[in-house]
């Protein structure tokens, strides 16, 4: 690069909480610019009106959709022609149509931050397998109420200690949940869009979708939301599964079709559930708010300290590596071979 070449830029969408030394850092490879914009319509006038021109890279936070909207097609077209990195602060990806991002010309590269995430999201899914198993939020409901432990009294819950956990979706999130519910005493069995090797199932067993759902005691999702796992569990699923199942979902809300789930726990199919997302966040289906054996967490999987400041070193360093070397430290699956 000459030294009369502008410094590229790059974008911030978001807010940096716990990594701002090193975001500041940045500035030395780079100008750090940021939208004035409130919402996607001002977005997309900055856009065209050539205000992030230069910017090579953006950072960007599961948040800042507010400002932006879906990064689908129509915001794709309108970026910056210069723009080749959209670094992702989060495991899921879903607000970035990468189809879109890769069939620009040139194609923007996406990474996110795979594995940060994975200790706080899988203590999550064993806090809410333990609450939903063994019961334990309607008389914490009831506690708070002056009613001691319910009156009635709730049923007796279970002992993870035997229970078969299915796992959907074999990441580092799911690797992570089977560790720990091993420690509990739980036997692991996974499907996955692909066997994974021997190495990283660590013992776990491979079984089919339908052999999952038909033997899993707590059947868990920890699968990306993607237009083939949308409602992957849905009312033809909850029919192939145990009386009395406990659902555990930690990834995206629309992996489970919601309506389909009320019903489930209505009808006594599934005995509780344990979530952590949900289909319209942060609306929740009121079948779910009223029904007192579910356990609710507002999107809290990677709400720690220690996590989020990973999470975003991480992000920080796909920008940092894209500015320096032309490559990402973890593009996404979907653009392995680009």
């Amino acid at each position: 690069m000459g030294s009369n070449a502008p410094k590229p830029k790059i974008l911030l969408l978001g807010r940096i909480l716990h990594a701002s030394k090193k975001w500041e850092a940045l500035g030395g490879l780079a100008e750090l610019v940021e939208p004035t914009a409130t919402n996607r319509e001002e977005f997309i006038q900055e856009c065209r009106d050539g205000k992030f021109d230069g910017v090579v890279a953006v950072y960007r936070t599961f948040p800042s959709v507010s400002i932006t909207g879906m990064i689908d097609e129509e915001l794709v077209q309108v970026l910056p022609k210069s723009l080749e990195y959209m670094a992702h602060c989060g495991a899921g990806y879903d607000q970035i149509d990468v189809h879109a991002c890769t069939a620009r010309n040139p194609p923007i590269r996406v990474s996110n931050v795979p594995t940060a995430v994975d200790d706080a999201t899988a203590d999550v899914n064993m806090f809410l397998i333990i609450g939903a198993l063994r019961n334990f939020n309607t008389s914490m409901i009831a506690l708070r109420e002056g009613k001691w432990r319910g009156d009635p009294v709730p049923a007796l819950g279970h002992d993870p200690e035997g229970k078969t956990l299915g796992i959907l979706g074999m990441g580092g999130i799911g690797r992570n949940l089977k560790k720990k519910a091993e420690a509990f005493g739980m036997k692991v069995i996974y499907y996955n869009r692909r066997q994974l090797s021997e190495e990283l199932s660590a013992g776990a067993q491979y079984v089919t979708f339908d052999e999952l759902l038909a033997t899993s005691d707590v059947i868990s999702l920890n699968l990306p939301l993607n237009n083939h796992t949308r409602h992957i569990i849905g009312k033809p699923e909850f029919a192939k599964m145990k009386d009395g199942v406990v659902i555990v979902n930690t990834a995206r809300g629309a992996v489970i079709d919601e309506a389909a789930l009320v019903d489930a726990l209505d009808s006594g199919k599934v005995l509780s559930a344990g979530l952590d997302v949900f289909e319209e966040e942060p609306k929740i289906h009121p079948g779910l708010l009223r029904n007192p054996n579910v356990m609710l967490v507002p999107h809290m999987g990677t709400w720690t300290i220690e996590t989020q400041t990973a999470m975003e070193e991480w992000a920080i360093e796909n920008v940092r590596l894209a500015l320096e070397t032309g490559k990402l430290k973890s593009p996404v699956f979907e653009q392995a071979d680009l």
